[in-house]
């Protein structure tokens, strides 16, 4: 693991008339938002949904000083240190089928990362992605949804870019970039290469008549290029919590797991490796 040194916070500031230039043609140009500070870009983006923000529009920010990730942790985002971006889509998707919008943000970041600095990532089902066994990006989907439609979701994605260490609960969980090949990666490379992967995941899900294909699209793709999604031997703290091996996602996403009493689906709970058996 590289030593931190007196660089791994170094200027990196993001330049937004080269990253509309950049997207020219996609739904991202001219709907980008920066903030140097911000609670959170995703309650920001939630807000601004409400009011009729349009399809495309992208928040992020240089830090976030009550930064949210899935089921209720903080995500921290020091200043300067990482990449803290939410976007907003308007899909024309059942709210059944919306968990596809969050597997996509995950093969959109695999993308983006292994685009940038050619590492390849893990993706733990739903939203997390690792390096080794530590993650160094988490994706947080909201929703404003009525039975039958989606009204808007938002697409939260945090990525520990500079961070030269954490703290000491963390430092067994959570890695950087930084860490992981001891070489400061531009955010405005990373911010553009990930906006682009998620407007051809986008432009795929977006489309009603194409749905199914698109989504069979993300299930081969993930068995791809995720240890997580068949044969891992998991612990799943959803309930009173189960032990069993990955056997796959069933039609609309969710994770099965085969246990002793039978096969389960993973709707919301947290997935962690297992030892054996």
């Amino acid at each position: 693991m590289p030593t931190p040194t007196a660089d791994a916070f170094p200027a990196d500031p993001f330049d937004l008339p080269a990253l509309d230039a950049a997207l020219a043609g996609s739904r991202f140009a001219g709907h980008l938002h920066f903030f140097p500070s911000i609670p959170s870009t995703n309650s920001f983006a939630m807000q601004q949904a409400d009011c009729g923000a349009p399809d495309g529009s992208a928040w992020f920010a240089d830090e976030q000083t009550a930064g949210r990730g899935r089921g209720a942790h903080a995500w921290t985002s020091p200043p300067g240190s990482g990449l803290y971006v939410s976007i907003l889509v308007r899909p024309q998707i059942p709210p059944a089928d919306v968990l596809w919008l969050s597997l996509a943000a995950g093969l959109a970041v695999h993308n983006a990362i292994r685009t940038v600095t050619s590492l390849q990532p893990d993706l733990r089902w739903p939203n997390d992605l690792l390096l080794g066994p530590r993650k160094f990006s988490g994706i947080l989907t909201e929703l404003n949804a009525e039975v039958t439609r989606v009204r808007h979701a938002v697409i939260g994605i945090g990525i520990n870019v500079h961070q030269p260490q954490f703290p000491d609960d963390l430092r067994p969980l959570a890695t950087s970039l930084f860490l992981e090949t001891g070489r400061n990666w531009p955010r405005q490379d990373l911010l553009l290469a990930l906006l682009q992967s998620l407007e051809t995941e986008l432009a795929a899900l977006t489309a009603p008549a194409d749905l199914q294909a698109a989504a069979q699209s993300i299930r081969n793709r993930l068995e791809r290029r995720s240890t997580w999604i068949r044969g891992k031997r998991v612990r799943v703290d959803e309930g009173d919590g189960f032990t069993g091996a990955t056997e796959g996602l069933d039609p609309r996403g969710f994770l099965q797991v085969r246990t002793p009493q039978g096969l389960r689906t993973v709707f919301s709970g947290g997935v962690r490796e297992a030892g054996p058996p």
